[in-house]
């Protein structure tokens, strides 16, 4: 089955990427896979505190998760998988597609603010060619209606 990679985080724009790779998976028979990095500088903490803020983070993932996994579920009619990694967002992103053979299409919401599309956007844009799925970028003010229509 192909899978939707599609980044949890902490971002606005994460909720129609969220959106769009349900969507497109219900109408397709695909799969999605949620993705959360969490950033090894948060755990540069004595080796106690480390632990126990490693475990509040997947404990923040798990909650965000299940409130989007509750959605596609009774929504989509898809029932969506959780992965955790931790490392730095980009290159853990490519290992997981790299790792997970089913992943076929990468989702990635856009900001609309004036910084730019987003720091994983933007990264990954120096490496649009190298990639090796397909990348779907999904502009964050995209309105629920329109993301229906298109998907």
């Amino acid at each position: 089955m192909r899978k939707f990679l599609v980044i949890l985080d902490d971002s606005r724009e994460c909720l129609n990427a969220m959106r769009f790779a349900a969507m497109r998976a219900a109408n397709t028979g695909g799969g999605v896979q949620i993705l959360s990095v969490i950033p090894p500088d948060e755990f540069n903490h004595w080796i106690g505190v480390g632990e126990i803020m490693r475990e509040e983070a997947k404990e923040r993932i798990h909650a965000h998760f299940e409130v989007f996994a509750k959605w596609m579920r009774d929504r989509q009619g898809v029932d969506p998988e959780l992965v955790i990694r931790e490392g730095e967002p980009v290159p853990e992103i490519l290992k997981q597609i790299n790792e997970d053979g089913e992943i076929g299409v990468l989702v990635l919401g856009a900001s609309a603010e004036k910084g730019g599309p987003g720091p994983i956007v933007s990264a990954l844009s120096r490496q649009f060619g190298l990639l090796p799925v397909p990348l779907t970028i999904v502009p964050g003010e995209l309105s629920k209606e329109k993301l229906e229509a298109i998907t």
